[in-house]
């Protein structure tokens, strides 16, 4: 009898932990997302771990998935991409980027 309620009871652990609210985190997203695209590339051992943790650690949205950059966004990707081939630090580039964005 011991037997039989041991063995419900490990059965039911793992069925109640299925039954919680298993929407996924938006970190979680993003693995997914890059693993897909991993994927796709069929990439593999060194190629896919460089892959990967450029993927989720990519601050751009778009890498992460099939959302599309707002304008502003879009706008901000560009100017950071020139301050950086100008290799503007500190002030110099706080006032680039400051004016880059007005100018949009």
């Amino acid at each position: 009898m011991i037997k039989h309620a041991l063995l419900a009871v490990c059965l039911a652990l793992p069925l109640a932990a299925l039954a919680g609210d298993t929407k996924p985190t938006p970190q979680q997203e993003k693995m997914a997302a890059c693993n897909k695209q991993a994927s796709e590339k069929k990439l593999a051992g060194d190629e896919r771990k460089k892959f990967m943790s450029e993927c989720l650690s990519a601050k751009s949205v778009a890498a992460a998935g099939d959302k599309k950059l707002t304008p502003q966004q879009e706008r901000m990707r560009v100017c950071n991409k020139e301050a950086g081939a100008k290799r503007l630090e500190g002030d110099a580039r706080k006032k680039f980027m400051s004016e880059c964005l007005k100018a949009a």
